[in-house]
């Protein structure tokens, strides 16, 4: 089970998709907290100094399906416990 799942469908002009990809652009540039505006409301989420990518390009029935996923986790990464004593 998730813990939380936001999926949006629309359509947007060229410039609007461009807008939407500079904002994200600007909070993976910034880290830290992000705000992101998704639809009526804003999602604000800790982006690490590391994550993963994909980016998947399918053609079907004379239609580009551009995806670009970016994982990481949601906890801290807990130091190593060196107790050599």
């Amino acid at each position: 089970m998730k813990d939380l799942e936001f999926e949006q469908q629309r359509t947007l002009s060229r410039a609007q998709a461009a807008d939407q990809l500079e904002a994200l652009a600007a909070a993976l540039r910034r880290g830290g907290q992000a705000e992101l505006a998704l639809g009526p409301g804003t999602l604000t989420v800790r982006i690490p100094d590391e994550l993963r990518t994909e980016i998947e390009v399918e053609l079907e029935d004379g239609e580009i399906d551009l995806e670009i996923e970016f994982t990481w986790r949601t906890e801290q990464p807990q130091p190593a416990s060196g107790d050599d004593d």
